[in-house]
C-alpha cells in the first residue's frame, strides 16, 4: 500500500506542479494590437511597464511608462501593459508580474513599441472604455505606496 501511494504521489507531482504554474501565468497574455484595443476598452491600463533595454528606452522613451527592473513593486488597480523589444521578453516580464500579482490582468504587447503606439494613436479620439470620462494617471503612480487618490466609477 505504501508503494502504491508513493508511486501515485511521484506520478501526480509533475501534474500538480504544471497546474500551479499554469495558474500563476493564467493572467499574462501576449496580445496583438487588435486584441489589445478590445481589452483596453473594457479596462484602461493603470500602468505601462517598459521592459526594453535602457539604451532603447533613452532613444525612444514611452510617455508615462515605468522602466522595468527585477525589484519593481506595483499595485495594479486595472490592466497592466508590458512593452518590450521582443515579444518573448514582453511575455516573460508579464508572466513575472502575473506571478507576483495573481488575479490581475497583465498583457504583453505583441509587436513592441510600434504596436503600442499604434494602439494609443487609434484610441486618442475615444474615451477609455467608450465611457464619457477621462483620467490621467501621473507618472510613477503604479509603484507601491500610499495612493494619492482613488477613482471609482460605475457603468451607466
Amino acid at each position: 500500500m505504501k508503494r502504491l501511494r508513493s508511486a501515485l504521489v511521484r506520478a501526480l507531482l509533475p501534474v500538480a506542479f504544471l497546474a500551479a504554474a499554469a495558474t500563476a501565468y493564467a493572467d499574462a497574455a501576449l496580445r496583438s494590437p487588435v486584441q489589445l484595443k478590445l481589452a483596453l476598452r473594457s479596462s484602461p491600463p493603470c500602468c505601462v511597464i517598459d521592459a526594453r533595454p535602457a539604451a532603447q528606452r533613452e532613444a525612444h522613451p514611452l510617455a508615462e511608462a515605468l522602466p522595468y527592473r527585477d525589484d519593481l513593486k506595483i499595485v495594479p488597480t486595472a490592466t497592466v501593459v508590458v512593452v518590450a523589444d521582443t515579444d518573448a521578453r514582453a511575455l516573460e516580464v508579464a508572466r513575472a508580474l502575473a506571478g507576483a500579482h495573481p488575479g490581475n490582468t497583465i498583457v504583453a504587447v505583441e509587436g513592441g513599441v510600434a504596436a503600442w503606439e499604434s494602439v494609443l494613436a487609434a484610441q486618442s479620439g475615444e474615451p477609455p472604455g467608450g465611457r464619457a470620462f477621462s483620467f490621467v494617471i501621473p507618472k510613477n503612480t503604479c509603484e507601491q505606496g500610499t495612493p494619492l487618490q482613488h477613482l471609482r466609477t460605475e457603468p451607466k
